[in-house]
């Protein structure tokens, strides 16, 4: 309904009216509540001239002039007077979650305002409704209303210009679902306009290609980006390594092709120079490349290296963060990077450099009152919890390993400096692992929630 101006009656002013007032708002109506007693917020919203508030017991006259009237006292003696009243003047009534009482009922609504969508469940099961919304809402990027005032923009041009209409439903398929919609979303409308001109003077869809260098976060599907989700939906080419979950991967669009990388230690499927110039390769020739990164594109995952190599060629990129594994494997671990009472700082550092050593700035390493997290550094724990030591760590530091993290065959051993790598070879870990050392370490046992540990001192 067009309620943008419309006199809205609201009968009652609790939690419930508060939701319905919120969405009657969002709508532009004009609002009058009717109710003895007010909700803070409601009441806030009266004082600032927001809403007229009659701070009584509802009469069939506040009826009079309304264009739509919503009944949410949670009496339904008093609904039932505030629906017969609504009939009889053949206005629109809803009476919340009595659906015997309404002429119309309220869906669940995902909004990306100008596009918005309605969820309902014809009013027997509004908690079903709810959680149906809750899975769109994770599938529908905020940007979606971005593209849609975008798109509206050019609507006419785009009627001109294709007149006949499978003609123009093919031009809508193309540029909706190609790198110019992702420059929108994005927030790089400038280009997009651009392209949308270029597209309306050749008379087909942007066909450039791109690439999409996307964190897939620690391992659980669920720890996903909205954003890492929907480009995995539409790529045309998986480029992804050992330290992507399979789980992930069939999260993928599965006609899109997909190609091993490697990247274990010591046994790459391909030199990164060679992912680097494939992946550009790939975008020159008009596809969509999704370049899938363990935990976040630009902690020690190479990402830098990657789009310097495509900035040279001015092909077009974009960089989706996730949540790095470090975070993952803590929070799933039970062991904080950062407490009060053990660790006022937290320091990531790589377990091996690009020449094999371990050559690590130690002497800030070994520094009291901080956690320091180790990726790639299993095959060299024994080396590095000797160096920790050997630079004047207490042996007996507290010192975890965390297998897999975030997923469902994660594994935490816990030890020391002393034992860790030894536990290690007992356990039979293997990458992809991270290595926490600290006295935050301590804590794993107590406040472990996902998984206990194997093994602790």
């Amino acid at each position: 309904m067009r309620l943008t101006g419309e006199s809205c009656l609201v009968v009652g002013a609790g939690e419930v009216a508060l939701r319905k007032v919120r969405l009657l708002r969002a709508a532009g109506a004009r609002l009058t509540l009717v109710a003895p007693q007010c909700h803070a917020e409601l009441r806030a919203l009266f004082e600032a001239g927001e809403l007229d508030w009659r701070e009584r017991e509802f009469s069939e006259s506040d009826i009079a002039g309304q264009r739509l009237i919503i009944a949410a006292t949670g009496d339904r003696t008093v609904n039932a007077r505030v629906s017969r009243a609504a009939q009889v003047q053949g206005i629109p009534v809803n009476v919340v979650d009595d659906p015997e009482l309404s002429s119309f009922i309220t869906p669940a609504i995902v909004d990306r305002s100008p596009l918005v969508i309605a969820v309902s469940s014809g009013g027997n099961v509004p908690v079903l409704a709810r959680l149906v919304r809750a899975r769109l809402e994770s599938m529908i990027p905020a940007g979606f209303g971005h593209l849609a005032r975008f798109a509206g923009s050019f609507r006419d041009k785009v009627k001109a210009r294709f007149p006949e209409v499978g003609a123009r439903r093919q031009f809508w398929e193309a540029v909706l679902e190609g790198p110019l919609a992702d420059d929108v979303i994005g927030g790089n409308e400038e280009r997009a306009r651009v392209a949308m001109e270029q597209a309306l003077e050749n008379g087909v869809g942007p066909d450039s290609g791109c690439v999409y260098l996307v964190g897939a976060g620690p391992g659980n599907p669920d720890l996903l980006t909205f954003r890492a989700l929907r480009l995995m939906q539409q790529a045309d080419v998986v480029l992804y390594d050992n330290l992507v979950a399979p789980s992930l991967l069939e999260l993928v669009r599965r006609d899109a092709e997909r190609i091993y990388v490697g990247k274990e230690r010591n046994n790459h499927a391909l030199p990164q120079e060679a992912i680097n110039a494939l992946l550009a390769r790939l975008a020159l020739s008009g596809k969509r490349v999704l370049r899938l990164k363990g935990g976040d594109p630009f902690t020690f995952g190479r990402g830098g290296e990657e789009i310097e190599t495509l900035v040279e060629q001015s092909i077009p990129f974009e960089v989706v963060p996730g949540i790095t594994s470090a975070s993952g494997a803590a929070a799933y671990a039970g062991i904080p990077l950062t407490h009060r009472d053990h660790a006022q700082s937290v320091t990531f550092v790589t377990g091996h450099r690009k020449d094999g050593s371990i050559a690590l700035d130690w002497p800030a390493l070994v520094r009291p009152g901080q956690t320091v997290v180790i990726y790639m550094g299993v095959s060299t724990a024994r080396e590095l919890c000797a160096a920790f030591i050997a630079h004047g760590k207490p042996a007996t530091t507290p010192a975890a390993v965390v297998e897999w993290a975030t997923c469902e065959t994660q594994r935490t051993v816990v030890g020391t400096l002393a034992d860790l790598s030894d536990k290690i070879s007992e356990f039979g870990i293997h990458s992809p692992a991270l290595i926490i050392v600290g006295e935050v370490v301590q804590l794993a046992d107590k406040l472990a929630w996902y998984r206990r540990v194997e093994s602790h001192t």
